[in-house]
């Protein structure tokens, strides 16, 4: 549904992306992270037929984003970082305008925009003016219009910035609801959690260019390792360690309890368990000791910020 190749944008002193190369299946989610200034919003806004790439090109249902900019427009829905509001407009009025942009029947239109400022808790403030909302309030008014004719394609740069938690949740549980309707979505995010919740894929960019990519699952696996095991007994281990570290390689332990990787739970696990079981080691519970997002992003950008700084020097 979205494809990229060799995707590059210069500006007049610096590249702000350097030869990007994406795709994106239908009905998949890919959460786009960086620091600032990563060149997370210059990409989507190429892939959104905003910004005329440099070099490379982008696709999005197969139509060129350059050369037939209008087609993907139409199937497209894109929130900004920064979305420009006429806040002298009433909420309903702000709608009515992006509906009749994009062609919307009047009927169907009216019905669209019920549904979904009702969906984000907006109906009752539809005819105040734009400049008596609250931050929260734009941006879910804004992920409306972004909704509002129904795309195949969705842009979110930052969606729940801005927003109380009980915005950012509907938000997300309505991103998560569109995954299920094979809506393809792309998300820019600093909230590591979030792009974890929602994403099946995980791009980091850092300096314009794609450092990682993949399921968190695997970025994990890939950075910090194996998964490690955290098992809680019953009672004392007592002297038995020598017969479970036969089973597994156990990396620390106490008096009822121990640690240890494997590549593989699936097959570990279960052989573990009727190792233990034979001993007559009561089990309270198995399970992976939690590793978060933030630990591989933070350790892929630290040593892409190092190689970069070492690969200047060596220069």
């Amino acid at each position: 549904m979205i494809e990229a190749k060799g995707l590059t944008k210069n500006f007049v002193d610096f590249v702000a992306v350097d030869g990007i190369d994406l795709r994106v299946a239908e009905g998949e989610v890919l959460a786009i992270l960086g620091p600032n200034g990563a060149g997370k919003t210059t990409t989507v806004r190429m892939l959104g037929s905003i910004l005329k790439p440099t070099s490379g090109y982008a696709r999005i249902a197969g139509y060129d984003t350059v050369k037939q900019a209008v087609e993907v427009r139409r199937i497209i829905g894109l929130l900004t970082e920064f979305p420009g509001l006429y806040t002298r407009m009433k909420g309903i009025e702000y709608l009515r305008f992006f509906g009749e942009l994009q062609g919307l029947p009047k009927l169907a239109l009216e019905e669209r925009i019920e549904k979904l400022l009702k969906g984000f808790h907006l109906w009752a403030d539809r005819e105040k003016r734009l400049g008596e909302y609250s931050k929260g309030m734009k941006q879910k008014l804004t992920l409306v219009r972004a909704m509002l004719h129904d795309p195949q394609v969705l842009f979110l740069d930052e969606p729940t910035s801005n927003m109380d938690p009980e915005g950012a949740k509907l938000v997300r549980d309505s991103i998560l609801e569109l995954r299920t309707e094979r809506r393809t979505i792309i998300v820019c995010t600093h909230n590591l959690a979030e792009a974890e919740l929602l994403a099946d894929r995980i791009a980091i960019i850092r300096r314009g260019e794609i450092v990682a990519k993949g399921t968190a699952t695997a970025l994990k696996q890939q950075l910090l390792g194996a998964p490690v095991m955290d098992v809680r007994l019953g009672q004392p281990l007592n002297g038995q360690l020598k017969d479970i570290a036969g089973v597994v390689d156990v990396l620390s332990y106490g008096d009822s309890w121990f640690r240890y990787a494997t590549p593989d739970p699936g097959r570990t696990n279960p052989l573990l368990l009727q190792c233990l079981a034979e001993q007559r080691l009561p089990v309270i519970t198995l399970s992976e000791v939690p590793r978060s997002l933030e630990e591989v992003y933070l350790r892929i950008v630290t040593e892409t910020e190092i190689g970069s700084q070492n690969g200047r020097m060596s220069e």
